[in-house]
């Protein structure tokens, strides 16, 4: 499979007066063509951020280093004007919020409308709303013509999150990016929503970068996983791999801490403590080595680096935590 995307020791900082928080710290991973990347990790891993970074929506205050490319052009590069004219047209996004990407003041079939006149998908306006109507139905929303009457506030929140991927998709992107996307959903509207970006990403041959903290969506959706912790890639892989055969132990806690049948409420294992401030790491050490079980003296004076592991990817630990993963091929 060839990568579509294509990023390599990102690094993206974020300044407010003389306080600098490091968010991203040298991430680098691919996302293939037609295949879905999943970047797992908890709040403040920085997901979101390297995700929107790749459509350098972040703001005055981030600086952002590294390398960013999509089928070979360097996004990082392009003046704004042409990153304009692709985001939306070979990027789509669809946000963890669909409230408030959506204008309350004007009706939904016109919004997605917007994106095809923006990128002159469709000439005349007749031409442009019966154009939306078949992309709101293509979202799996049942009578799109009412629908596109409808203003946000008169939606219930999966509607609003199929309104919010039938404008990404409005003008056949290479790449859908889906920040956090059933957060804000119940566990039967989330689990309609993910079918939806399957079945998408099939029609429409698209590759997809899926952000997301819940576990459970990572099993559904990966091709690839990509877990994240204090700013860092710990650990990446096929999905298959990561998920049933973690090989640090980071990835390890996430999968333990995993709702299931049987576990009483508030019995599931953690990790203790919190990961660290963005303002405060140690580049010299494991970030996670004040939380971990499986420390050693060497975790604090140095940080570890991603080496190759058996069944396929790489991890961040050269702790023997897992000797299944060593006696299998594990480097060390």
């Amino acid at each position: 499979m060839s990568a579509l995307l294509e990023i390599e020791n990102l690094t993206v900082d974020f300044t407010a007066g003389e306080r600098v928080a490091h968010a991203v710290r040298g991430v680098g991973f691919e996302v293939e063509a037609g295949r879905t990347t999943v970047v797992l990790g908890e709040s403040g891993s920085g997901k979101s951020v390297t995700a929107r970074a790749v459509l350098r929506l972040l703001g005055p205050r981030a600086t952002v280093g590294g390398a960013v490319r999509l089928d070979g052009v360097s996004l990082l590069d392009l003046d704004e004007r042409d990153m304009r004219s692709l985001r939306g047209r070979d990027i789509g996004l669809v946000p963890q919020d669909p409230t408030g990407s959506l204008d309350p003041l004007r009706r939904v079939g016109s919004q997605v409308a917007e994106v095809l006149r923006a990128h002159g998908v469709a000439t005349t306006r007749a031409a442009r709303r019966e154009r939306a109507g078949e992309l709101l139905a293509q979202a799996g929303i049942p009578d799109p013509e009412r629908v596109a009457r409808a203003y946000p506030h008169e939606l219930s929140g999966g509607l609003r999150q199929r309104v919010a991927i039938a404008a990404a998709i409005a003008c056949g992107p290479r790449l859908l990016i889906a920040d956090e996307p059933t957060t804000a959903l119940d566990m039967t509207v989330q689990a309609r929503i993910l079918e939806l970006f399957g079945r998408l990403r099939r029609e429409l041959d698209m590759a997809v970068l899926l952000v997301t903290h819940d576990v459970g969506v990572a099993r559904l959706m990966g091709s690839t996983v990509v877990v994240m912790y204090a700013g860092r890639v710990v650990e990446e892989g096929p999905a298959e791999r990561v998920l049933t055969r973690p090989a640090h132990p980071y990835t390890a806690a996430l999968l333990g801490a995993q709702p299931r049948p049987g576990v009483p409420r508030g019995e599931l294992p953690g990790l203790p403590g919190s990961p660290p401030s963005a303002t405060a790491v140690d580049d010299g050490a494991c970030a996670l080595a004040p939380r971990c079980p499986h420390t050693e003296p060497g975790c604090s004076t140095r940080r570890p680096v991603l080496e190759p592991v058996s069944g396929g990817g790489s991890a961040a630990c050269p702790v023997p935590w897992n000797a299944g993963a060593r006696t299998e091929g594990r480097p060390g």
